[in-house]
């Protein structure tokens, strides 16, 4: 027992004396080693250089989820998100009866929605998800015919690659819109004063003498001018323009949803996924030439085809401007403060490790690090939200950390295998760049770049490449959209953070900035003595 006793109480002395080693913090490389452990375990904390870069206007078409409504954001602008689409036959060539008589049209998109409670009649209380301002305030909302014909293959490129459309192309939409708006309603919550309700719809049918109570999740919800569809559907019937998806594209080239204010009440804006969205035309024809029976039909419309999310971006804020003017940002010694912004924005670039004194293509810091062998055990970015500067504004809820250079993830994205599930700011949660808050309110985000530090530090021929940080609104979304004007620095921008109205302002790298909040890279490894 006594010898028992006595390896406790040295493997505890070790233990304490271990965890003691693994938590000094050395700001310096190789200095403040201490004790003759094999091995050290150091935290080494590096500055970062970080700029701002402004995005212009961005391919935006068949995005997978796409905004619409008008956002006050005080710290960026005012984003304005108008939205175009063609429509396809679910069932192409439909036959047609005698005398059909339109019942309904009702054009419907479903919000995303989580259901909180449901009561002892089973009606559920919902509660929107994606909504940006107030969920109260109410927008000017006209769907119109579309007029814009949208190809499928570029003509450009000889009929070789897709056609692509772009952020800044509203006024080519709307200039050749169609005739009156299609939701043309009495119920100005359906136009004039348009709001995204959360409420659940309810129907009561009658079957076998009992009521039958239907109950759909919140989701827009427009009646449409019975008498056009009437003549551009129904009538159009015998002539061939509903025989297949091709020829009924070019007929009824799609909807253009344009957004404005209503009056002087506030406004928001809404991410649907467009493609879920459909127009069904109810309607009912004799079965015979005997019978009066009328017989009850319907043509749906799925909104599936091509389409093009449009933004304007006016109200820009000073500091937003100054911060993204080229003739501002510095690329040397970093910027103060770095503004991400999602659509037709801005990103920040990372530069890891300090200059290249020597002119050998490889920075002192870096090559310090490779000469005194270090083991990688964990690398982080750490980035500070700059609450202040948000204005009270809704802050990002998740950034995204990329290969810069080559428009990829990065090594520790593709090697982490959490899933999202359902919710796509969801999943990669090792890889991380997800808004955390403390007790006080103060917001930060921290990605994990270890693997990427590991190739760059264990194999010289690695190149230290520059990084890019957008705001992302699906973290599963790695592929890039094309600028529609190249610049010399990049000429794409990952798709995820296009769709993303959102924004984060974050304190940069630079010296100036206070210790605590200042954008540093982490390092923890171990050091052969």
């Amino acid at each position: 027992m006594y010898n028992n006793s006595f390896f406790k109480k040295i493997l505890l002395v070790t233990c304490v004396v271990f965890l003691y080693s693994c938590d000094k913090d050395f700001n310096s490389i190789g200095d403040g080693l201490i004790g003759e452990n094999h091995f050290d375990f150091v935290k080494y904390t590096t500055s970062v250089v970080a700029y701002n870069q402004k995005i212009g206007p961005i391919q935006s078409d068949n995005l997978p989820i796409n905004a619409l409504g008008i956002y006050d954001n005080p710290a960026f602008g005012t984003t304005t998100a108008n939205f175009a689409t063609q429509l396809v036959l679910e069932s192409a060539n439909p036959t047609i009866g005698k005398n059909p008589v339109i019942e309904s049209v009702v054009l419907t998109i479903p919000y995303f929605s989580t259901l909180k409670s449901t009561d002892a009649n089973g009606d559920g209380t919902y509660q929107l998800d994606s909504i940006y301002g107030s969920l109260d305030a109410k927008i000017m909302l006209s769907v119109f015919e579309s007029g814009y014909f949208m190809r499928d293959l570029d003509p450009a490129g000889g009929f070789q690659e897709a056609q692509k459309y772009y952020t800044n192309q509203n006024s080519d939409f709307n200039t050749v819109k169609l005739g009156n708006r299609l939701n043309n309603s009495t119920d100005a919550s359906q136009n004039d004063a348009f709001v995204f309700s959360a409420a659940q719809y309810k129907t009561t049918t009658t079957k076998d003498g009992k009521d039958v109570v239907t109950r759909v999740a919140p989701a827009m919800r427009l009646d449409l001018n019975a008498s056009y569809f009437k003549t551009k559907i129904i009538d159009a019937s015998g002539s061939g323009k509903l025989a297949g998806n091709d020829v009924f594209k070019e007929y009824f080239r799609g909807l253009y949803f344009k957004v404005e204010k209503s009056g002087s009440s506030p406004s928001n804006m809404a991410l649907l996924d467009f493609k879920k969205g459909k127009i069904t035309i109810k309607y009912k024809e004799d079965t015979s030439d005997t019978d009066a029976t009328r017989l009850e039909k319907a043509i749906v419309l799925n909104l599936t085809g091509n389409a093009v999310s449009l933004l304007d971006q006016s109200n820009t804020t000073t500091p937003y401007a100054n911060a993204t003017s080229p003739a501002n940002i510095n690329t040397v010694l970093g910027d103060e403060k770095l503004y991400l912004k999602g659509g037709e924005g801005s990103l920040s670039i990372i530069e890891l490790f300090g200059p290249d004194a020597d002119s050998n293509g490889v920075a002192d810091e870096l090559e310090t690090i490779r000469k005194n062998g270090w083991l990688i055990n964990e690398a982080n970015l750490v980035f500070h939200v700059d609450a202040g500067a948000m204005l009270s504004g809704q802050v990002a809820k998740r950034i995204y950390l990329y290969d810069f250079e080559n428009n990829r993830p990065i090594f520790d994205y593709v090697t982490d295998p959490t899933t999202s599930g359902s919710n796509s700011k969801n999943g990669k949660t090792s890889y991380g760049g997800i808004l955390i808050k403390d007790n006080a309110g103060n917001g930060t985000y921290k990605l994990r770049i270890t693997n990427q530090i590991r190739v760059l530090v264990q194999n010289k021929d690695s190149t230290n490449i520059r990084l890019g940080v957008v705001v992302t609104e699906d973290i599963n979304t790695t592929t890039s959209n094309k600028l529609r004007t190249s610049t010399p620095s990049f000429s794409q921008v990952p798709k995820a953070s296009v769709m993303s109205p959102s924004g984060t302002i974050l304190y940069g790298g630079k010296s100036t900035i206070p210790e605590d909040k200042r954008l540093k890279l982490e390092i923890y490894y171990t050091k052969p003595n």
